[in-house]
């Protein structure tokens, strides 16, 4: 059977995917890119925000017009929060849950009537990463959050926490690596939180990864910025800890912080981002902020303004604020109008892009060693263009020889050149 795999939304739900591509490659089904050879299609759907439950809902409605005889099985935050919604949209055979996701292969086979071996049977683990195109790997190490920001959805959707024994990640990411996986990244609904549940922390879990896996290059996906171990950022002096943390902001203005019932400062923030910048030269910090969020006045707003441009961030992932249902935020006075919100959201693009441009100039004239990925393009003069990215996850590019092969290779290169989409390297 060929199995067509679609996530929208976290890092988080890409490693869901990779699992159950290995779950389902381990009982001799195959991975299919290709939509229309696909006899089961998984979508492992998100709620973050209205938008994405939009997206989810879309999505799950043009793949069965696209593939109207493939089984089709939804998973993920919207089908948690809206099952009967879901369930009753055109094509959906099957719901799993959150609180089932971790069955979702054996339950998927079962109700379906599905589970049988084929005629033949492919190596387990095969090639499913590959056949998606892919030189890194997405590992769940970590599920569900204690905490309850007004504004998220998510940890009503994930549940309480829950962390993977070391051996398990340490044996996934051996199995990946033997597969010729260059890079894992670890990623987890509150992923600071690791190891609450187990006597554990995430300085133990990166050591032990380290120490007992030969994967060239380890990243962390979004870390909430509090409740770091002690040592976290001696960590990073291992240059296969890649010197890169998304750590989510949400707002530069401590009474609007105190409104989302966040548990970092602005004062405790900026010393993490210090911290990290003075552990490892061109540290790459990038970061979430909601724009608009309830009672933000216009002082609030500038506050905030002023605090990321004094930071300075790598990236910024913008969000404009929209109430959902089941979040204290959405009950909160004062919600800010649509007009002003995409005002503000303006005018933070605006500096984020300029705050880029400053990062990617500081890294100019850097050699770093890049992994090139499988994306490539042919350029009018005969050379070929190969995209990758740098330790600190700056994306960059390279015109070689046609029969030059750098997919899934870590060559050493030296940015030499802005553009507007990536940096410009030269090979070593």
């Amino acid at each position: 059977m060929q199995i067509h795999l679609k996530t929208l939304g976290c890092r988080l739900n890409e490693a869901e995917l990779e699992t159950w591509a290995q779950s389902f490659q381990a009982k001799g089904h195959g991975i299919t890119r290709n939509l229309n050879e696909a006899q089961l299609v998984i979508i492992n759907s998100c709620a973050v925000t209205q938008d994405a439950v939009k997206k989810s809902k879309q999505m799950i409605r043009r793949i069965h017009r696209d593939n109207p005889q493939a089984k089709l099985v939804v998973s993920g935050c919207y089908a948690t929060l809206n099952e009967e919604e879901a369930a009753q949209l055109m094509g959906v055979d099957l719901i799993v849950g959150n609180q089932d996701k971790n069955q979702l292969v054996e339950k998927t086979l079962a109700e379906l009537n599905l589970d049988s071996m084929p005629a033949m049977s492919t190596e387990p683990g095969e090639v499913s990463l590959f056949s998606r195109g892919r030189q890194r790997a997405f590992v769940k190490v970590q599920d569900g959050c204690r905490y309850r920001c007004t504004f998220c959805i998510v940890t009503v959707a994930r549940g309480e926490e829950s962390s993977r024994p070391i051996q398990a990640v340490i044996d996934e990411i051996n199995a990946l690596h033997a597969q010729g996986i260059n890079e894992a990244i670890i990623t987890g609904v509150h992923l600071g939180g690791y190891g609450s549940d187990i006597n554990s922390n995430l300085v133990e879990l990166v050591s032990e990864i380290l120490a007992k896996t030969e994967i060239p290059r380890l990243r962390m996906g979004s870390l909430e910025p509090w409740e770091l171990p002690d040592g976290f950022f001696e960590l990073f002096k291992n240059s296969r800890l890649m010197p890169h943390l998304h750590l989510p902001l949400q707002s530069g203005s401590d009474s609007v912080l105190r409104r989302m019932a966040r548990r970092c400062k602005t004062e405790e923030f900026g010393q993490i981002v210090k911290l990290a910048r003075a552990t490892i030269p061109h540290f790459n910090i990038t970061t979430d902020i909601i724009v608009g969020f309830p009672g933000e006045t216009e002082l609030e707003w500038q506050e905030s303004f002023d605090y990321i441009k004094s930071l300075g961030f790598g990236h910024i992932h913008i969000f404009s604020y929209s109430p959902r249902e089941g979040t204290k935020a959405a009950g909160l006075p004062d919600q800010v109008d649509q007009n002003t919100k995409k005002l503000r959201s303006k005018q933070l693009h605006e500096l984020a892009d300029t705050m880029k441009h400053d990062f990617i100039a500081e890294n100019l004239g850097e050699q770093a060693n890049i992994l090139w990925e499988g994306q490539k393009e042919a350029q009018q003069d005969g050379v070929v263009r190969h995209f990758g990215y740098t330790p600190n996850y700056l994306r960059v590019a390279c015109d070689v020889a046609p029969d030059l092969i750098l997919e899934n290779r870590i060559m050493s290169g030296v940015l030499v050149e802005a553009k507007p989409d990536f940096v410009l390297v030269r090979l070593d």
